[in-house]
């Protein structure tokens, strides 16, 4: 259905000048911030700014893409008007809190009334907009859709209601596809060359593999990334060429074991020591003891990437971590149970080194299985301690290098879920008859399908936007802000997906049930929207206004 001919003309302009006031009122709010103790003293306050601040640059990302088409502008201003609409009702009331007038958003109500208007927004509900992307990176995006649909897919459905493992074929088919050495350097068997191409073909390859399944296909290639980032940052020569091709050929799969059961965002308070010992045959190692929880994909991986202290030292806090490669092998799904041979740990006599896990059951995001694992007197080989001698008490800085990227790539996943839920609602809106109507036809069903495609292809563009950033070494921030913006976002929209299919909704039998519950894990997971709103973006909003 085309757009009615009284519906408003894009204005970029207009647009682009509602964004620069909404940029202004959150940077007032970040220097009252600032002056008021800052995030820590008003978190409720700076939770909102950093809400606020990352829709405001989803909304800058855009005005590019915007200048590309006549649908790309009206996407645009409706994502505009949508979100100096959301700020308002942030900022109603609490001007004096935010250091703004009242009225401070006057200047951009001609937006919301013209560009957030019902009929504005329904006539975005068939026009998700092109994605722009080159055709290097459109070849990626269509060689992992093709694998993601012929593949994952119809596995997806049976591993969600089973909680089954992951199908051999997705990873082994995987690798072939080159999924695993994507951000692996060509001199160490992988297929980066460094520059944008390398995020961005990460990001359109999540999102592809995400529409499929997040928990079988969007979220698998994270486990090797998160280890390659921080081998690339701070490993020793030695280790890359060692780990490095296994990564990019999925000879060894990983899991990341950094959260405790007492420390989760708060990496920096972590408990699970690694001590020096000597091996079994005398040779140089770390013993390491602990709890360590939600191990997704602990069972299966090869090895696990794991943080622990190595300076008893806990006034250093992350400056007293290291991280370590430590193997194991492939564990039973429904829980396992690991010996080595007996080390000296400095008793007796010498300890049996055990690791045991225990699976977690979750509502959503199955197949990959997420663990609790205890580690006790579990010997590493001190060559697998990243970065060596240098690496010691480095271990955060190379796993947060893991993690920024993997926060771009959990924004992809949230795209790649919501642009699956928005695709079924649409088809279901086509085809099924109320009162003697396609519920298609029906203006709020419109409008709820046209905010959907307007926030999916803005979470994609800032996607986009944060990959190109990060390839020049920049945009931390900009990484948590898209998973912060997104991630709340693929919350709203899987839920009108669901809304819309009715009861069939509710109904397993129908993706959009799967697709609601494992949107439910990007919020929380590679950093939980809380603390990248505290402890990251209003922190670095506050930075960068006093610089």
């Amino acid at each position: 259905m085309s757009a009615a001919s009284d519906t408003p003309v894009a204005d970029l302009a207009a647009a682009a000048d509602a964004i620069d006031l909404a940029d202004r009122v959150v940077g007032a709010a970040v220097r009252r911030l600032a002056d008021a103790g800052g995030p820590d003293t008003h978190q409720v306050l700076a939770y909102d700014i950093a809400h606020a601040a990352s829709a405001v640059a989803t909304a800058r990302s855009l005005l590019d893409y915007g200048a590309k088409g006549d649908v790309e502008a009206r996407i645009t201003c409706a994502f505009a008007a949508d979100m100096i609409h959301d700020l308002a009702g942030k900022l109603l009331g609490r001007e004096a809190e935010w250091g703004v007038d009242a009225g401070a958003l006057d200047g951009a109500r001609d937006v919301i009334t013209q560009f957030r208007s019902a009929g504005f927004v329904a006539s975005l509900a068939d026009q998700a907009g092109p994605n722009h992307l080159d055709d290097d990176m459109d070849m990626v995006a269509d060689t992992f859709g093709s694998f993601a649909e012929n593949v994952i897919a119809p596995h997806a459905e049976h591993v969600h209601r089973t909680n089954a493992d992951i199908p051999e074929e997705i990873i082994t088919g995987l690798a072939e596809l080159g999924a695993f050495g994507l951000s692996v350097p060509v001199e160490y068997g992988g297929y980066s060359e460094g520059g944008d191409s390398e995020y961005i073909a990460m990001v359109a390859a999540t999102e592809e593999l995400s529409k499929a399944s997040l928990g079988i296909g969007g979220s698998l290639i994270t486990r090797p990334e998160i280890l390659t980032r921080a081998l690339v940052k701070g490993g020793t020569e030695e280790q890359k060429q060692q780990w490095l091709p296994k990564l990019a050929t999925a000879e060894v799969m990983p899991a990341v074991a950094v959260t405790e059961p007492d420390y989760g965002s708060d990496v920096a308070g972590i408990k699970v020591t690694a001590t020096p010992a000597p091996g079994p045959n005398g040779e140089d190692g770390w013993v390491i003891n602990g709890v360590k929880t939600w191990c997704t994909f602990g069972a299966r991986a090869d090895a696990l990437t794991l943080l622990a202290r190595t300076d008893p030292d806990r006034s250093k806090t992350h400056r007293g971590l290291s991280l370590f490669i430590v193997p194991k092998p492939r564990g039973d799904a429904h829980g396992f149970e690991f010996t080595q041979d007996p080390v000296d740990v400095g008793g007796e006599s010498p300890r049996i080194g055990k690791m045991e896990g225990r699976p977690i059951d979750t509502i959503g995001y199955r197949g990959m299985h997420s663990y609790e694992i205890a580690l006790e007197d579990w010997w590493v080989p001190a060559a697998n301690q990243v970065g060596g001698e240098d690496g010691l008490g480095r271990g955060f800085y190379y796993q947060m290098a893991g993690f920024e990227n993997g926060r771009l790539q959990t924004a992809a996943r949230a795209v790649g879920v919501m642009q699956a839920a928005y695709e079924a609602a649409l088809d279901y809106a086509e085809n099924r008859v109320v009162f003697g109507e396609a519920i298609i036809d029906y203006e709020l069903t419109r409008a709820k399908l046209g905010r959907m495609a307007t926030l999916i292809q803005a979470g994609r563009q800032f996607s986009y936007a944060v990959a190109t950033l990060m390839a020049k070494g920049e945009g931390a921030m900009e990484a948590s802000m898209v998973k912060a913006y997104v991630c709340k976002a693929a919350e709203w929209v899987t839920r009108e997906a669901m809304q819309i299919h009715g009861g069939m909704g509710y109904a397993e039998e129908f993706p959009v049930s799967r697709l609601f519950v494992d949107a439910r894990v990007l919020s929380i997971f590679e950093g939980a929207d809380e603390t990248l709103c505290l402890k990251v973006i209003a922190r670095q909003l506050i930075a960068n206004s006093t610089s």
